[in-house]
């Protein structure tokens, strides 16, 4: 059943995509008063408490345990992210990325060498798993393990089997991908992997200088910083483009 399209007013998505942010940094449910405080939306506090209680209604927010604070469902991080992709000027930002990518040049001609180095560097840049599969070649490299351990999400030894497992799935799933689409995100539930509801997956097209084709992926927790992802793809895509 397809849910009724709800339109958020101007105060509602602000409030969500600051508190979006805040979890994205605290890893910990935000409350009403720490948004009201720190970000000063000139309104009462009663007023952001109600104005989240209606996200939560209408399924964009949760509330874990008794707590006053909310954090995003996966309805709430694909308005964020779709807001992301539709409206954000990735180019500008891009260019804090440009030189990322420098010394990775000298390793052009050996294109092994250079996927290892790449995946690394994208890796320890997102704090998650990063993963580049060409499959031609049936080729994959993932980077990145250690990192990933050090989410607060990984506290949970359940949580970091499944995990694993969709690590060592998302080759498999890879040809399920819509061609047309150059990057696409899966939040949560929407993971092409049953046991992939806790994470998000970030996958792009991506073509080597020695005309290799094949994708790049970002495998993390639902938190994960989704504008600074998605720009370290795209500059990535440009410095390629530029050979």
């Amino acid at each position: 059943m397809i849910e009724p399209k709800i339109m958020l007013s101007d105060r509602q998505e602000q409030i969500l995509n600051l508190l979006i942010q805040e979890y994205i940094g605290s890893a910990e449910p935000v409350s009403s008063q720490s948004l009201e405080q720190k970000y000063k939306f000139g309104v009462c506090p009663a007023t952001i408490r109600i104005e989240m209680q209606k996200l939560t209604n209408d399924g964009y927010l949760g509330q874990p345990h008794t707590s006053a604070g909310r954090v995003p469902t996966d309805k709430g991080y694909r308005f964020f992210v779709d807001q992301l992709l539709r409206e954000k000027p990735f180019e500008e930002d891009e260019k804090d990325f440009l030189n990322f990518w420098e010394e990775l040049e000298k390793e052009i001609e050996d294109s092994l060498r250079f996927t290892r180095l790449m995946t690394k560097k994208i890796a320890q840049e997102t704090s998650s798993l990063a993963s580049a599969y060409f499959p031609e070649e049936d080729i994959a490299v993932k980077e990145g393990w250690s990192g990933i351990f050090k989410e607060p999400e990984f506290e949970n030894l359940e949580c970091l089997e499944r995990f694993a497992r969709t690590a060592d799935g998302i080759e498999e799933r890879i040809g399920e991908l819509d061609k047309s689409k150059e990057m696409q995100v899966f939040i949560g539930e929407e993971n092409l992997l049953p046991q992939a509801g806790d994470f998000s997956l970030i996958v792009s097209k991506i073509s080597l200088p020695d005309n290799r084709v094949g994708f790049m992926a970002i495998l993390g927790p639902k938190r994960m910083a989704y504008e600074k992802n998605i720009n370290l793809i795209n500059s990535f895509k440009r410095f390629l483009e530029d050979f």
